[in-house]
């Protein structure tokens, strides 16, 4: 073997493989998962899961010509190991994949935004409290994904801390007849959350798989802004029932929207709607509107996408108050307009999980 012909060697140039439509390389994305070498020949390992046949290919043409690019390698070796989508694979054994299910629960919802400050957190716990019902008739959970910001036990008043069962399952925060979890349970208020990234996608898979949910019609996934390891882990691992994109009217959130959306379809998650935030402030002096981030951004982008606007949520004070309080809007005040908003939408997402 030559003496610069390593693993590593070849990791490092496989780094410059950037998986297609993404700007991250595969092996950031944990794809490649053995590398081999036997003289001067090396052999490669990749997995993916993808219903896009031209992907597959894609990728071990780019990797071949960039192995065989190494200096001292004389052939090149892809092995790739290809899965389809949950979805896709349900419908194919019309059966379920048990492996892919969070145990107790029907419908896993993720809540998405393609950058943060748009209001995602206040968004997915008005919208968890919304599923339940207007009279508690649905059981709920809420996970907080986001390992590094994790905001959900503000939002719902609680510092508890989570107790395990003798089989070792994490029990989870029950705080208005939520389910709820989040790392920020397990941290202290100013402790932050320094992990990279297979710690992050360990714990991701944690909250998800060994924590007792109990019987939920709905959990709702609070996920980090962004397409990063958490959102690559959850949509690749979890049989989600659809996404929900989080998004304000301004162009610059927009663009990002989209790349959240790109996401779940390569993976054949379907996007159940769009929820425009920060759409517009009535002001409750003059009862005027004004359109502060533009306006008109969130029903084109759903139009684009071919699904529904599931609501224009306005600047309020009382929504962003009653989540500082601890008591999303939806519950300290169900028959404030914008508490009907989110109830409405969680309405359809209700008709859309059954189609």
């Amino acid at each position: 073997m030559s003496s610069s012909l390593t693993s590593e060697a070849v990791l490092a140039q496989l780094r410059g493989v950037k998986y297609p439509g993404y700007s991250r390389d595969i092996v950031s994305f944990g794809l490649v998962k053995d590398v081999q070498i036997d003289g001067t020949r090396v052999t490669v390992q990749i997995t993916l899961t993808t219903a896009d046949p031209s992907i597959p290919k894609l990728i071990e043409e780019t990797v071949t010509a960039a192995i065989e690019s190494l200096p001292g390698v004389s052939e090149a070796s892809v092995k790739l190991d290809v899965s389809a989508p949950v979805s896709k694979a349900l419908q194919a054994e019309g059966g379920s994949l048990p492996q892919t299910r969070i145990e107790g629960v029907k419908h896993v919802i993720a809540v998405a935004s393609g950058k943060g400050g748009v209001g995602k957190s206040t968004v997915a716990a008005n919208l968890a409290v919304a599923l339940r019902g207007e009279k508690n008739q649905f059981r709920v959970g809420l996970c907080d994904c986001d390992i590094y910001g994790p905001s959900i036990g503000l939002m719902f008043g609680t510092q508890e801390r989570p107790t395990a069962t003798d089989e070792g399952r994490i029990q989870p925060i029950r705080r208005h007849d939520l389910n709820l979890m989040s790392m920020g349970f397990l941290l202290d208020d100013t402790a932050p959350a320094i992990l990279r990234g297979p710690m992050v996608t360990r714990y991701t898979q944690q909250f998800l798989r060994n924590v007792d949910w109990g019987q939920l019609d709905y959990l709702v996934l609070d996920l980090p802004p962004g397409t990063g390891d958490i959102q690559l882990t959850i949509v690749q691992t979890v049989a989600l029932s659809g996404a929900i994109i989080v998004t304000t009217p301004q162009e610059v959130a927009l663009i990002d929207a989209r790349k959240a959306a790109t996401m779940f379809s390569k993976v054949n998650v379907p996007i159940l709607g769009l929820i425009e935030n920060m759409s517009y402030f009535l002001c409750p002096n003059d009862g005027n509107r004004y359109d502060i981030f533009g306006s008109g951004g969130g029903t084109k982008e759903a139009e684009r996408l071919g699904v529904p606007l599931l609501a224009q949520i306005p600047i309020q004070i009382s929504l962003r108050e009653s989540g500082d309080k601890g008591a999303p809007l939806t519950i300290s005040n169900p028959t404030n307009p914008t508490s009907q908003l989110f109830l409405q939408a969680a309405q359809v997402i209700r008709q859309k999980c059954l189609i």
